[in-house]
């Protein structure tokens, strides 16, 4: 479950290596916490050094230290119970950033995610994760 000031990887290509989540966007369901799947605004915390090259190239880092960005939760340390009456958890909680659009921010994701991301539409992240539990 993630909150107010929660901290979280950012598991894609995106440049960002560290955020902290300032809003959840979801129904007034849960009082406020995120859980897998929904989705969070954010704040970039630690983002990847660009030198002068790579900032003239095409692939340059697309967010910087301080860029407020929408992300979804593709894992969390909580555990959640599946239908079937399984406990999933993972060893941290992480994100992968996306656009205003909705759209992911990245092209590639680094790490395993949730399969309770299908079930909440976000099958673009379920088919570019190396690994789906």
């Amino acid at each position: 479950m993630i909150g107010l000031k929660g901290c979280l990887n950012v598991i894609d290509n995106s440049g960002a290596l560290l955020v902290e989540c300032v809003n959840v966007l979801k129904q007034k369901v849960n009082n406020g916490w995120g859980s897998v799947g929904d989705e969070i605004v954010c704040v970039v915390k630690q983002a990847r050094p660009v030198s002068e090259a790579a900032q003239a190239s095409a692939t340059a880092v697309k967010v910087r230290r301080g860029d407020v960005r929408r992300a979804v939760i593709v894992r969390t340390k909580k555990p959640v119970r599946r239908p079937d009456g399984r406990f999933i958890r993972f060893d941290d909680n992480a994100v992968v950033l996306l656009n205003n659009k909705r759209e992911m921010l990245g092209t590639r994701i680094g790490g395993v995610v949730s399969a309770d991301l299908r079930m909440k539409g976000w099958t673009k992240i379920v088919s570019l994760a190396p690994k789906v539990v």
